[in-house]
């Protein structure tokens, strides 16, 4: 059996981003695994050491840097590593550059997370799924796999609900499904050794789509100040300011 397992490369939570001409510059900005993402490769470990006998690879799609993040699921026990280079920009043309990977891998299951943090979405398994034609299940807290079928419990609206799936199948990971390890220095060191195949691949939008701008706005502050002592005055204009000038609703 074959598990892939998906992975984003995105700005570290407590990095400093800055914007330039417009732009995110991220050039010193710490890089790292989607925390979604670290899920889904600590399951596709866990899925092997209970039994499974199972080839598992990693998969990204981007810039070159993002070997580096390849290499942090290596070292976190997967086995090899595809990175397909390319300035894709929307998640739909990820997820058929990952779909094909799927298929040229004979891929029976593929893992990722249920939201990617970087776009704010949750879009890239489902969409992985579509393109494959494969069943999907989202937002997974338990998984266990039975043959070749899989059944566990994910999260819908109002509650959570069980699942029976056969494979091949898309999963998406999240919080409460386990407890990502943390690479051991031997793991790191061979990861160093493990393959990370490099391919590049065409910068395309999925069909139909058009890209029309990108972009990030700063907003510059506004410096006002209250200049008032008392903390009840203090309050009163500042309930007054929210509602006549920046407009909120209270």
């Amino acid at each position: 059996m074959k598990i892939l397992v998906a992975v984003r490369q995105v700005p570290d939570a407590e990095s400093r981003l800055e914007v330039s001409e417009g732009n995110l510059d991220l050039s010193r900005a710490s890089l790292v695994l989607d925390g979604m993402d670290e899920y889904a490769v600590e399951e596709a470990l866990l899925l092997r050491e209970a039994g499974l006998e199972a080839e598992l690879i990693a998969v990204a799609v981007g810039a070159a840097a993002l070997e580096e993040t390849l290499r942090a699921a290596l070292a976190m026990g997967l086995d090899r590593a595809r990175l397909l280079v390319g300035e894709l920009a929307d998640p739909l043309a990820v997820a058929r550059a990952v779909a094909e990977v799927a298929r040229d891998e004979q891929a029976d299951l593929i893992l990722t997370g249920s939201q990617q943090s970087d776009w704010d979405s949750q879009a890239l398994g489902p969409a992985i799924a579509a393109c494959l034609g494969w069943p999907q299940v989202s937002w997974c807290h338990a998984l266990q796999l039975d043959g070749g079928v899989l059944r566990g419990r994910h999260d819908v609206e109002g509650g959570s609900a069980a699942f029976e799936v056969a494979l091949p199948a898309v999963v998406t990971t999240q919080q409460g499904l386990n407890e990502p390890r943390y690479p051991t220095l031997p793991n790191i060191r061979r990861s160093r050794s493990k393959e990370v195949r490099s391919e590049s691949i065409p910068v395309t939008l999925a069909d139909g789509w058009q890209l029309v701008a990108q972009g990030s706005a700063a907003k510059a502050r506004l410096g006002q100040r209250i200049a008032v002592s008392d903390p009840q005055e203090a309050a009163a204009e500042l309930l007054s300011w929210l509602e006549q000038t920046a407009k909120v609703r209270l």
